[in-house]
Formats: C-alpha cells, sequence, structure tokens
C-alpha cells in the first residue's frame, strides 16, 4: 500500500474519479490516462483507501472495449447499489470510429453490473442508449444515477447525464439531461435537471443531500474549467447560487465526492503542465487530490484538507523566522518579508495563522524562496480585493532587456480564489509535494497548483501596504520524508 499525499499510478496519470464507499472504505474508480502513441482505449483503473493518506492500487477494474466495439473508451459514470446487494456501474461509451448523427464520436450510456462486492464486472451491451431527439450525439456522457425517495410509495432511481441541445448558441447548450427508472435497466427520458443555457456542457454531474439542503456539483466545461455547486432545498430546485461557489480553482477538475460518518469528501484530480514547466498548458488528467467539504450554517460549503491528512505530518520541521511570536510585520506604504534561514524539504505541511490589519493591501506564504525573497512562488492574501491568488516570480523572460516579462498580468490570473478576508485573523495552511501544492484558507476556499520550475527553497512571510500579526506558525514533515 503506498503512502502519499496525492495518488497517481506509475507511469499514468489520474482522469475523472468515480468515489464509492463501502464498509467504511473508498473505493476510487477513476479514468486512467497513459499519454502514449497510438493512443489506447481508456479503462476504469481502482485505488482503495481507509485513511486517505494509504492508497492500494488495483489495476484495471473496467476495462475498455475493443476497436470494434462502442465502449472502446469507457469514460466516466458512477456506481449504485441495489435492494439485492447486486452493484450497477453506469459508463459512458465511447468509439471514436463510430460518428453520430451530427459528425462527432458517438456518446452512449451503459451498462454492467457486479454480484461480487465489484471484485468483476459483466457488462450488459443489450442496455446501452444514446441521447434522444434534440440533444447532441457527440455530448451524451457522465451518467450519474441516485436513488429518489421523495415519494415513498414510488421510490425511483435517477440519471443525470453531461448532455447538450442540439439547437441554440454553441456556448451555451450544455444542460444536465435526465432519465429515470424503478429498475435500473430500463430508463424513461425526461425533462432536464438544469437546465441553466450557460456553458458549453456541466462534466461529472454529482448530486447530494445534506441535512435540510440539496447540493448540485458539476465542471464547468468553459474556458474557466471549475468545478462548482448549486444548492436547494429540494432534488427539483431551484438551484442557489452559492456567494463562493467552486470547489477549487482552474487546476483541480472533474471533482465528485462520497461520504462516510457524515462527513462528505471530494475527490478530484490536479491537471498536469506540459513539458513539466510553469508556463505549460493545462493538460487533461494529473494527480489525485481529496477536500473535505464542511457544512456551514447557512448551507454554503467550505473546502479544506481532511484532519486524518493534517495529522499525517506530525514531525516538527525546526524553522527561524523570528526570535518569538507574536510578530508583526508592518509596512504602512512598503514591504516587509521574514525568510527562513534554510531550505524546507520537497513535502510538507505548513500553518500560518496571520491577524491582519484594517486597509492591509497584502500578506501571505512564500515558498521555495531565495534567501533574499526575491524569488519564490507566493500564496497572497488580497484583503482589498477579497481574493486568495497563487503568483510566482521571476515570470518566464522573453529577453534580454528589463522589461521583457511574460505578459502584463497581475498574478497567474487561472489560480484565484475570492475569499472572505475581514480585519482579524485568519488560517493560510498549505501541503507541498514535489510538483504539488495545495492551499487553504480557513478551511473555507481551497486552491490547488502545479510549482515546477523551483524545486526548492525556502519559506517565507510577508506583508505589504499594511501590516499582518504572525500569531501562529507551523512545519511539519511525515516520517516517510
Amino acid at each position: 500500500m503506498k503512502r502519499s499525499v496525492f495518488f497517481q499510478p506509475e507511469g499514468a496519470w489520474v482522469g475523472d474519479l468515480i468515489p464509492f464507499e463501502k464498509d467504511g472504505e473508498f473505493w476510487l474508480f477513476y479514468l486512467h490516462e497513459e499519454r502514449v502513441t497510438p493512443k489506447p482505449g481508456t479503462s476504469w483503473h481502482l485505488v482503495t483507501t481507509k485513511d486517505l493518506t494509504q492508497f492500494e492500487y488495483h489495476g484495471a477494474a473496467l476495462q475498455h472495449g475493443s476497436t470494434q466495439e462502442p465502449d472502446f473508451n469507457a469514460y466516466t459514470g458512477s456506481v449504485v447499489v441495489d435492494d439485492d446487494g447486486t452493484h450497477h456501474l453506469f459508463y459512458t461509451g465511447q468509439n471514436p470510429h463510430r460518428l453520430g448523427p451530427d459528425g462527432l464520436p458517438l456518446q452512449l450510456v451503459m451498462r454492467a453490473t457486479s454480484s461480487d462486492g465489484m471484485r468483476t464486472w459483466t457488462k450488459h451491451p443489450e442496455d446501452t442508449f444514446g441521447a434522444p431527439e434534440g440533444y447532441e450525439s457527440g455530448d451524451w456522457r457522465d451518467p450519474f444515477v441516485f436513488r429518489d425517495e421523495s415519494d415513498p410509495a414510488r421510490p425511483v432511481w435517477r440519471m443525470l447525464i453531461a448532455a447538450r441541445h442540439a439547437t441554440g448558441p454553441d456556448r451555451r447548450r450544455g444542460v444536465i439531461a435526465q432519465c429515470v427508472s424503478t429498475d435500473l435497466v430500463t430508463w424513461e427520458y425526461t425533462d432536464p435537471f438544469w437546465d441553466p443555457r450557460r456553458y458549453i456542457t456541466h462534466e461529472c454531474p454529482d448530486v447530494f443531500q445534506w441535512g435540510d439542503w440539496w447540493y448540485l456539483v458539476y465542471s464547468e466545461f468553459s474556458e474557466s474549467f471549475t468545478t462548482r455547486y448549486r444548492m436547494a432545498k429540494s432534488p427539483d430546485g431551484p438551484w442557489e447560487v452559492p456567494a463562493l461557489d467552486s470547489i477549487d480553482g482552474r487546476a483541480f477538475y472533474a471533482s465528485k465526492s462520497a461520504c462516510r460518518d457524515g462527513r462528505r469528501f471530494f475527490f478530484g484530480w490536479i491537471a498536469s503542465k506540459e513539458g513539466n514547466r510553469d508556463d505549460g498548458p493545462w493538460q487533461w488528467a494529473g494527480t489525485m487530490s481529496v477536500l473535505e467539504a464542511r457544512q456551514n450554517p447557512d448551507g454554503t460549503l467550505g473546502f479544506g484538507f481532511a484532519d486524518e491528512l493534517v495529522d499525517s505530518f506530525w514531525v516538527e520541521v525546526p524553522v527561524s523566522l523570528a526570535e518569538a511570536l507574536p510578530a508583526e510585520l508592518s509596512a504602512p506604504d512598503s514591504y516587509s518579508a521574514i525568510i527562513s534561514t534554510a531550505d524546507l524539504p520537497s513535502r510538507f505541511y505548513a500553518k500560518a495563522v496571520l491577524d491582519i490589519a484594517p486597509d492591509t493591501t497584502e500578506c501571505g506564504l512564500l515558498l521555495r524562496s531565495s534567501d533574499d525573497g526575491d524569488a519564490s512562488y507566493v500564496l497572497r492574501l488580497e484583503p482589498r480585493r477579497g481574493r486568495l491568488v497563487f503568483d510566482r516570480w521571476p515570470r518566464e523572460l522573453t529577453g534580454d532587456a528589463q522589461w521583457h516579462v511574460s505578459g502584463d498580468v497581475p498574478h497567474d490570473v487561472e489560480l484565484e480564489r475570492p475569499c472572505h478576508l475581514a480585519p482579524g485573523e485568519h488560517t493560510l495552511e498549505v501541503i507541498v509535494d514535489g510538483d504539488l501544492c495545495v492551499a487553504v484558507v480557513d478551511r473555507q476556499v481551497a486552491l490547488s497548483a502545479r510549482i515546477y520550475d523551483r524545486p526548492s527553497g525556502r519559506i517565507g512571510i510577508f506583508a505589504g501596504e499594511g501590516s499582518a500579526t504572525v500569531v501562529e506558525f507551523d512545519v511539519r514533515q511525515r516520517t516517510d520524508n
């Protein structure tokens, strides 16, 4: 069993996750991406974990079909169990050589079952179905099935499908289509589950109830590529848009959830970047990451690290930042930083509690910093703008002159999250592991990133145009670092 902060199979990458809780253990099915040419078919592989820090890899769980079959690519879906204990796996079948009426590779909903506790699966190609009239045949994927018992006399299974209308503005045809069934075999088309006419499509839909609230989670297929959620008092809506409606930023995608002991965990992947460099374009698939959702009194959700993950870092890393805490960084019209005297390990957990004074422009953490703090990755809290941003310096240089800096942008704009930063104490946590970085503010707002170009360095705390007092500061590592 592999002990890891973020799971990734040897020589491959993790795509969309399909989590399922069984007897206190999470069964994490995922799309296995190999990135070889010619491109092989996509299968579901399986990883299991009990404590979210140790992962056991089991290899292929649902094999893709042959080059002649409709499921040459076995794409995202869901798993449910019926009253008899049979597990039903619904997935997307796609074969690039099979085209629909719209000329795009046909996408179909397919089914497999298991009567031995999900150790083996039997496919049922006779139950395959595609999009009805009015929908694009090339976008009919990610079936998510859940049981609706709002009418105890007639409980039904509902299937949500990421789909697109056949007509309308091309960027706003996305719809979560819906089918219903009483036996998990025969499905009837019905009215869309959610039809905002807002995005290209809504990938990997996920629905669950928590207390008095229902939640709809989807991955926004647009220029943002962000996983978001909506909330309602009924699975039929109307769906409300929370003020902070995203799970994470651009790097964390296709997240779906599972519940255990009243706690809900979101499993997604942090995208890799082409060429393993900071300025490389984002790629599909990457490394598995887990966030825990916490339900606020008003029903909104906050996202942060699971306690199990934080507690797995228990070896203190001596870091000399200041003679004693609290330590104030005061810079009314300037910039102030404290940098550690030694490099940190490649994998660590850090926690800083900052008491931010009113009208402060910025403060936060420097990661893998040079000894003077001039070159580093930056986790910057910006109270005036109400956001957390990920930045780095230096950015890519485009020439020899001083002004030849990549772009005229304030930071990596695709890696910013809105958050509430009223004057007072705020907790900024971060886990760094190799080229992965995940930051969390107040156990409410998460931001994931890749950090390739600077493999080592020190840690620091800074403030600009204002003041922040370091109330607590802690850095820990694992025994297996």
